[in-house]
C-alpha cells in the first residue's frame, strides 16, 4: 500500500504498534526507548501523553540523528485519572471495575523526529470509549486471560477485551495503540512514505 522512502525507526516494542504499520506496507526498524518516563500530573492528560512521545522520540534520536523516529505513548483517562497498566491482578480488577458502564478516553501522543533535519512535530488524538456494565465473574474471567496486564487501562480492544467495549466515538487504531490515519498523514507530508 506504501513505500518507505526515508529510514524509520519505531521507538516501541509494541506488537500492536508494528502490527499496524506493517498492515499498510510500511518498513522501519525497531528500536525502544530506554527513557524513564516521568509524567506531569499537573498537565492536562493530552499534554502528558504528548510529552511522554517526545521523551521517548528524542532518546532514540540521540542514537540514530539521521533517521526518523516515530514514537508513541498510550493513556487511559477517567474523569481526569490517568490509568497506566496494571501492577498485578488486583490492580486490572479496580481499573476495569472503574471503567464498568461508563466512557472514558483514550489518548495517544505521538511525536515524529528528525533531529539532523531538526524536525519535530507533536500531537495527539483521543477517543471516547463506552464499555458495558460488566459483572464481577465477567471481569475475573477476562484477568484469567492475562491479555489485561501488559495495557494501559487494562483491556485490549483488538483482543478479547473487545467484548467489553459498547461503542467507540473516533480513532479505533489510537485505542489499539496508534492513530494510523494521522500517521500516515505525517508520514507522507513528510515525505517518509509514499503511495505505492
Amino acid at each position: 500500500m506504501f513505500k518507505t522512502l526515508q529510514p524509520l525507526i519505531l521507538a516501541s516494542e509494541s506488537p500492536r504498534r508494528k502490527q499496524l504499520l506493517r498492515s499498510v506496507g510500511i518498513e522501519f526498524l525497531i528500536e525502544p526507548s530506554k527513557a524513564e518516563e516521568s509524567e506531569d500530573i499537573s498537565a492536562a492528560p493530552a499534554e502528558i501523553a504528548e510529552k511522554l512521545a517526545l521523551i521517548k522520540a528524542n532518546s532514540v534520536s540521540a542514537d540514530f540523528p539521521r533517521h526518523w523516529v516515530l514514537a508513541a505513548d498510550t493513556i487511559v483517562v477517567l474523569d481526569n485519572h490517568i490509568f497506566g497498566k496494571p501492577i498485578d491482578a488486583s490492580d486490572a480488577a479496580r481499573m476495569l471495575g472503574e471503567l464498568s458502564g461508563r466512557v472514558h478516553e483514550v489518548i495517544t501522543g505521538i511525536c515524529l523526529r528528525n533531529r539532523a533535519e531538526n524536525a519535530l512535530r507533536t500531537g495527539s488524538v483521543t477517543t471516547r470509549v463506552q464499555f458495558k456494565q460488566l459483572t464481577r465473574a465477567e471481569i475475573s474471567g477476562y484477568i484469567r486471560t492475562k491479555e489485561p496486564m501488559d495495557k494501559a487501562g487494562a483491556y485490549g480492544i483488538q483482543g478479547i477485551g473487545a467484548f467489553l467495549v459498547k461503542s467507540i466515538e473516533g480513532s479505533y487504531t489510537n485505542v489499539v495503540g496508534l492513530p494510523l490515519c494521522e500517521t500516515i498523514e505525517w508520514l507522507i507530508e513528510e515525505e517518509i512514505i509514499a503511495p505505492a
